[in-house]
């Protein structure tokens, strides 16, 4: 990105995400037919930024949270539309793992502003065993 104008470009969890999209526009503009997991994973993409960007600009933590719990849920999508094409054999297990790589970063943003926004109560995920 270039000249920044707004808060939410700031971010480094939409400057990620801006890459994610990037990456999801190489394999979509490479596809010869269409394919309708690639649509999903081009509009999750886009679900991704466009949470973040509004996210960001609300005033409360709470309706900050809510846009980034869907902009969380939309990467995930991501993650699952990537398993998807790897099976049809329709992208590289490199592009898979590099995408993969992409959203745990997003994702992992995206729960540190959640906790940081918001009252809710968090437990270790060693307490389960996880």
């Amino acid at each position: 990105m270039s000249k920044i104008f707004f808060d939410h470009e700031k971010l480094s969890v939409y400057q990620k995400t801006i890459q994610f999209i990037l990456l999801v526009e190489s394999i979509r503009k490479r596809m010869k037919f269409k394919v309708s997991i690639i649509d999903q994973l081009d509009r999750a993409s886009n679900s991704i930024a466009l949470n973040i960007a509004e996210g960001n600009g609300k005033f409360s933590g709470k309706d900050r949270c809510r846009y980034f719990d869907i902009a969380r849920g939309s990467a995930f999508e991501c993650a699952s539309c990537l398993d998807i094409l790897i099976i049809k054999k329709l992208i590289s297990d490199v592009e898979m793992e590099h995408g993969k790589e992409l959203l745990k970063e997003i994702v992992s943003m995206l729960v540190g502003l959640i906790k940081s926004n918001s009252n809710r109560v968090y437990e270790s995920s060693e307490e389960y065993g996880a």
